[in-house]
């Protein structure tokens, strides 16, 4: 790939998704595309970039963006995490709520293994009182295919999965593992940008967006940090990388990356 051509997938994956792509790293840019390309029948990155330029083609286009924007998926990363939102934050929000349903939104969830994985969690042990609705958003159409479609390789079931929830809601299939239809189920999809306007997705007790925010443009990120502080309900919860810094009117939940919203810390008190 020449220096133009990085730089113009770059300038598209800021413009497009508010990624932060570093033109410099030729080999990453490459080994992300070159699939890209064979798999759309170029020759080359070079003749797919080109072909970019020439036709305007708006699936062509998105197939490049989401090749850059990809990330490691695994179940049940950063365990405490799991272990907070069902010990502590989905209690108290079913006392809270009196009944009404807990929204839980799992934003830019990828192939689906975070989202599920609170699904089975909540399939394993449900919280009392509480009737939980899981929501997940991801912006990669071929992401949102594989998640709903609830298959996955032994290498990707072996990333985190306890061998008990393995045995419980997957099945053996081929050289794949089929999660359950229950499962799949629980949660329901849609695509969604994170730079665009968040409010139309309405309020969610829950929001959860990991893996994505540190890979933004500082302008996308607060953008998009912008919509995920403003869908997060009253009282609600969000649930960042362990790095970021606490969002304003919110305060840390006590692992990293979990904060609560000013209204839940004062109901605590």
């Amino acid at each position: 790939m020449t220096p133009g051509e990085r730089a113009f997938v770059a300038w598209l994956c800021e413009q497009r998704a508010g990624l932060a792509v570093d033109a410099d790293k030729a080999y990453l840019l490459e080994s992300r595309l070159a699939p890209l390309a064979r798999r759309e029948g170029f020759g080359s990155v070079g003749e797919l970039l080109q072909a970019l330029r020439d036709r305007e083609e708006e699936q062509l286009v998105w197939s490049v963006v989401e090749a850059m924007a990809q990330r490691d998926a695994i179940f049940l990363r950063d365990p405490p995490v799991f272990a907070l939102l069902r010990d502590q934050v989905l209690p108290r929000l079913a006392r809270q709520r009196e009944g009404e349903a807990i929204r839980v939104w799992c934003a830019a969830a990828g192939s689906g293994q975070e989202v599920y994985s609170l699904a089975m969690m909540l399939a394993d042990a449900p919280i009392a009182g509480a009737r939980v609705e899981l929501f997940a958003s991801e912006l990669a159409e071929r992401q949102l295919e594989k998640a709903q479609s609830g298959l996955y390789t032994q290498f990707e079931v072996q990333r985190g999965l306890p061998a008990r929830m393995l045995v419980r809601h997957f099945e053996k299939t081929d050289e794949a593992f089929t999660l359950s239809a229950r499962i799949r189920q629980m949660v329901r999809w849609r695509r969604v940008n994170l730079i665009d306007d968040l409010s139309r997705l309405g309020q969610f007790d829950v929001v959860v967006c990991r893996q994505v925010l540190p890979a933004m443009t500082p302008d996308a990120r607060s953008r998009a940090l912008a919509g995920l502080t403003g869908a997060t309900a009253s009282g609600g919860c969000l649930v960042l990388d362990a790095g970021c810094e606490t969002p304003a009117g919110y305060r840390p939940l006590g692992v990293a990356g979990v904060f609560a919203a000013e209204a839940e810390a004062r109901a605590a008190a």
